[in-house]
């Protein structure tokens, strides 16, 4: 995915714009989240049965990340990700009117098509905004998201306080989405992402190792990147009679990063579902103490990606995420050997601080793999991702039925070892002057 660097001005608004929308995502996420006791209450659904609504988000998530690759590849991250940022504030009204659980689980799954559909779209304009800006970046942006989604549950909250209805409140929320898909939409990267046929420059695949001011090429690494580089320019391989399909270590590393992807989001999963359990059901902790497991990991993760990028650059990727995967292991893991409820805390804390960077690098990585095809690795990586983070808390509840809540917890700690020792095989150079 080459994208000519723009003036230091379009590159400054472009950046802008990827904040904004990375934030108006978790805003959406923050405030439909802070309303669902509303909602369910008004609909007089049981746990059971709203759990069947709340599929309709991840459902329509996944189809929508099936499908927004090609799109993207197709016409440009910029023409799919400015409709689906205006679609994102129109279809978070729909759940407030819902008549019924059937009615619920369609507008859910509406939610889910354009937020899932707009998550990978705004991911591979972030990643052609690094590329341009010629820096780590994603950390930031993932940042925004968190951020976001602590406003949006922030506000609904304070607003539910106040009596307001779900309709109101999402009605408020999404005329402020709105301002802020205006906004975007001015100051997006006019560059589209070069559809597939058009000639692109041979970029970096996998997560880079050197990165900053002091970064160079070398011999070594020009051969290695020549190995590992998927040809892009199709009309030489059209002349020579060769298949435009990618190539198989191309899909090789998507499913890899894709892999990667998994056992973070299990981490991320386990950790929104189970930490609080853990301190009240297994350390005895109080209802109120309990909550201040997730609140650290969250807290924490933000942090960790707000410092991201300088690290990225500091110590490169692939070093940051091989340190990140080690600090998320140690603190669960020590947090779950100590069996005292403040250690417990700091562990999640430390959980969290260790994913935060790991899904950024990921992303970014999957949109450099094959530059005419970068918007279906995303898809891929997302898709992967977002499996795990809804199969970890499923999974962790069934092994602690069998072996206990703590002994089911290590596994996201032995997950983010896999990731650290895993991360090796992406050592590729990157950014580069």
């Amino acid at each position: 995915m080459h994208v000519t660097t723009p003036d230091r001005t379009v590159l400054t608004r472009a950046r802008i714009a990827v904040y904004l929308l990375f934030t108006l995502a978790g805003i959406a996420i923050g405030t439909w989240t802070a309303r669902i006791p509303s909602i369910k209450e008004g609909l007089d659904l049981s746990d059971g049965r709203l759990s069947l609504g709340l599929l309709g988000i991840a459902a329509g998530a996944i189809t929508g990340m099936q499908v927004v690759g090609r799109l993207i590849d197709r016409h440009g991250s910029t023409t799919v990700m400015i409709p689906m940022a205006f679609a994102q504030g129109i279809v978070l009204i729909l759940p407030a009117h819902a008549p019924s659980l059937t009615a619920l689980t369609a507008t859910l799954f509406a939610f889910g098509l354009v937020h899932g559909t707009l998550d990978v779209a705004m991911n591979a304009n972030a990643v052609e905004v690094e590329q341009a800006a010629n820096r780590p970046l994603m950390s930031s942006f993932h940042a925004a998201f968190s951020i976001g989604g602590f406003l949006g549950a922030t506000t609904g909250g304070l607003l539910a306080q106040t009596g307001l209805t779900p309709a109101a409140t999402f009605t408020t929320t999404a005329a402020v989405l709105t301002l802020m898909a205006l906004w975007a939409a001015r100051w997006a990267l006019p560059r589209p992402t070069p559809p597939p046929g058009h000639p692109t420059e041979p970029a970096p695949t996998e997560l880079p190792e050197t990165t900053g001011p002091t970064a160079r090429t070398t011999p070594e690494t020009t051969a290695a990147a020549a190995e590992t580089t998927p040809a892009t320019t199709t009309g030489t391989a059209q002349e020579n009679g060769e298949s435009n399909t990618p190539a198989k270590g191309t899909a090789h590393g998507v499913l890899v990063l894709g892999l990667l992807a998994i056992c973070c989001m299990i981490g991320e999963g386990a950790a929104a579902d189970w930490s609080s359990v853990y301190l009240r059901d297994s350390l005895g902790s109080s209802a109120g103490f309990a909550a201040a497991a997730y609140a650290a990991f969250s807290v924490m993760m933000t942090a960790g990606r707000l410092a991201g990028d300088r690290l990225a650059t500091r110590f490169g990727a692939v070093t940051l995420v091989r340190g990140c995967g080690t600090l998320a292991a140690a603190g669960l893991g020590a947090g779950l050997l100590a069996g005292n409820q403040i250690i417990a805390v700091l562990g999640f804390a430390c959980f969290g601080a260790g994913l935060s960077c790991i899904i950024p690098q990921l992303f970014s990585a999957a949109g450099r793999r094959d530059p005419a095809r970068a918007g279906q690795a995303l898809a891929r990586v997302a898709s992967l991702g977002y499996a795990g983070f809804l199969a970890g808390p499923i999974l962790i509840g069934g092994l602690a039925e069998i072996i206990g809540l703590p002994l089911a917890l290590a596994v996201p700690a032995l997950l983010a070892v896999f990731v650290a020792f895993g991360v090796v095989f992406l050592q590729r150079p990157s950014f580069t002057k």
